[in-house]
């Protein structure tokens, strides 16, 4: 199984006299290693912590790291990788299945299309069509304080970032994904991933029998 990392990076200014955004990946940890994170950058851990978190992925043969900066701060940041042992969606011990794990932008930087952008041009050149690309998109872990959206409005929003990239929702029978109405499993199946990794991915997503 090959992991096709091709880099780009783009910039973006929302005005004249704003500072000029770029975005780019997949980085190396060694670029990592030379920026620091936003102090609003703390939805999972703490900005140091997560920062730590990111140059690991980004050293995996699988993982990737697309990323939003102004100047040598991180602002924003995508990670796809596998998905962690104790989860359902590694039993299957596919090498062609690749998770988009979290998406986080710093709140002074919202509203201007970065995650969006960060996660189109992690698909740039084809180079995810031989992978199976999959989020798991829980309630718990949205931002509806700062955002003061509803949970079902939050949904949407989470559903057309997905759509830009033209991963579609896919049912499944995991306890997690079925303990609240708006959680949600999003899947993007590359033009090259076999018909045989479909079938097995079809096996991890429905383990209980009465649902096939």
């Amino acid at each position: 199984m090959q992991h096709i990392k091709i880099y780009h990076s783009q910039s973006l200014r929302t005005a004249p006299d704003q500072p000029e955004i770029i975005i780019e990946g997949p980085v190396s940890p060694e670029k990592l290693q030379e920026l620091t994170m936003h102090t609003k950058l703390d939805a999972f851990r703490r900005p140091k912590e997560q920062l730590e978190a990111l140059i690991e992925i980004a050293g995996l043969p699988e993982g990737r790291i697309i990323l939003a900066k102004d100047g040598s701060t991180i602002v924003g940041y995508v990670t796809f990788h596998y998905a962690d042992e104790i989860e359902r969606w590694s039993q299957g011990n596919m090498k062609d299945l690749i998770e988009l794990g979290a998406i986080e932008v710093a709140d002074d930087y919202r509203s201007i299309g970065l995650g969006k952008k960060m996660i189109q041009l992690a698909f740039e050149d084809d180079q995810m069509e031989n992978v199976i690309c999959f989020t798991t998109e829980y309630y718990w872990h949205w931002d509806l304080e700062t955002s003061k959206l509803t949970v079902w409005e939050y949904r949407q929003m989470m559903e057309k970032l997905m759509k830009s990239v033209d991963m579609i929702w896919f049912a499944t029978d995991d306890p997690e994904i079925c303990s609240h109405p708006a959680n949600c499993l999003m899947v993007r199946i590359g033009k090259q991933v076999p018909i045989s990794s479909v079938e097995q991915f079809d096996r991890v997503r429905f383990q209980q029998r009465f649902m096939y």
